[in-house]
């Protein structure tokens, strides 16, 4: 078993599920025992490495090689969380390979990714390659919720000449992506017993007509700008919750927004956006409250990555023949450093299609080749 391989299966073997903002304990949560692996192998290899906390039981760790007469510093950059568990037809931590597949909750997204990394990493560390560059290993936390990992990261000072970041990409090249903005907005009601509606006002009822509004919005939105690269802005309603009991007639209704925004949108306008157009739409006895968005990122674009496309396409291609440079719809920690003046792709092993799924699993051969990649793109240094 190669050591990409055998660190893919121990870190799937660990859980890291983060809970998505929902109130949950044990084990199973928050990503603690994965830094704790992450912190034993990095001093294993001797190199110097510190946590930075973020939340309780979640610190990003991040690793350092200062390689001799380096004249810039890459970054490796992984996440360390996955998404729950629920519904998941397999073992989610039984990390079973089969048919050159690995298995398990965060195989694909992304701890396939960060095996790549971490191996590529570590010969680097072992080999010291002649021309090599200084590396940085970050490793960051809750990526799936609120990408305060990578925000850390940012306000800790780090400002390598380019980062790479790990996602499922089938080994392409991804230098632009769609931000994100999601927001809880919510209705109001007065509450009274069932056998009696008439006497209260009911959120639920309130709320049918805001999503109606929202789907009416959503086609207004795909028709009103479209990028060359990533296509329309999008929303969407992920989560509806309200009422106490079924007996009693509900005096509030809350829905979770999800907002895809596209270069030159700007992400933090959108909740007034859509507030506004509800506005004209319903009538003045269905007020609507928007929250202040939990999560507010912009789009990933392609200007400030060439010369990195241009390196990293050359390790693939010394790997594979060829490579691939795409756009993507989902959001990564790639925008954030990006914002912060870091130039930054997005590069892993793996499918979007199969993160996040019932049986999820990435291919171990792409976790190989993507960890020669990497350590191609650390050890040529800069032409």
């Amino acid at each position: 078993m190669t050591e990409a391989t055998r660190l893919l299966r121990e870190l799937v073997a660990i859980p890291s599920v983060n809970p998505m903002g929902r109130p949950v304990s044990g084990p199973m949560y928050y990503e603690h025992r994965v830094t704790a692996y992450l912190e034993e192998f990095f001093r294993g290899l001797g190199v110097r490495y510190e946590r930075q906390p973020v939340a309780p039981l979640r610190d990003n760790i991040v690793a350092y090689y200062d390689a001799p007469g380096a004249y810039e510093t890459i970054m490796f950059e992984a996440h360390q969380d996955t998404v729950p568990v629920e519904d998941m037809t397999i073992d989610p931590f039984g990390a079973v390979i089969a048919d050159g597949k690995l298995y398990g909750r965060g195989a694909c997204d992304i701890k396939g990714g960060m095996a790549a990394m971490l191996a590529a990493f570590a010969r680097i560390v072992r080999e010291k390659p002649r021309h090599a560059q200084s590396v940085v290993m970050a490793c960051a936390v809750d990526e799936e919720f609120t990408f305060r990992g990578v925000l850390e990261l940012v306000l800790s000072g780090l400002r390598p000449d380019l980062a790479i970041v790990a996602e499922p990409t089938s080994l392409d090249i991804v230098n632009a992506h769609k931000g994100v903005v999601r927001w809880h907005l919510k209705t109001s009601g007065r509450a009274c017993h069932s056998s009696n509606p008439d006497l209260g006002v009911n959120a639920i009822y309130r709320m049918g007509h805001v999503l109606i509004g929202i789907e009416q919005f959503a086609a207004e939105l795909k028709q009103s700008r479209s990028d060359p690269l990533l296509g329309p802005p999008t929303i969407s309603v992920g989560r509806i919750e309200g009422g106490i009991s079924v007996n009693t007639v509900p005096d509030e209704c809350t829905i979770e927004i999800d907002r895809r925004v596209v270069s030159g949108e700007d992400p933090a306008r959108a909740p007034a956006e859509l507030q506004a157009f509800l506005q004209r739409q319903l009538e003045p006895e269905v007020p609507v409250h928007c929250d202040p968005p939990w999560m507010c990122k912009q789009a990933l674009g392609p200007e400030g990555s060439v010369e990195a496309v241009r390196r990293l396409g050359q390790a693939i291609d010394a790997v594979r023949g060829r490579h691939v440079v795409r756009a993507v719809p989902y959001g990564t920690d790639a925008s954030t450093l990006a914002e912060a003046g870091v130039p930054s792709v997005v590069f892993g092993p793996g499918d979007i299609a199969q993160a996040h799924t019932c049986d999820e699993w990435t291919p171990l051969d792409e976790v190989e080749q993507a960890s020669e990649i990497l350590y191609r793109l650390v050890a040529r240094g800069k032409e």
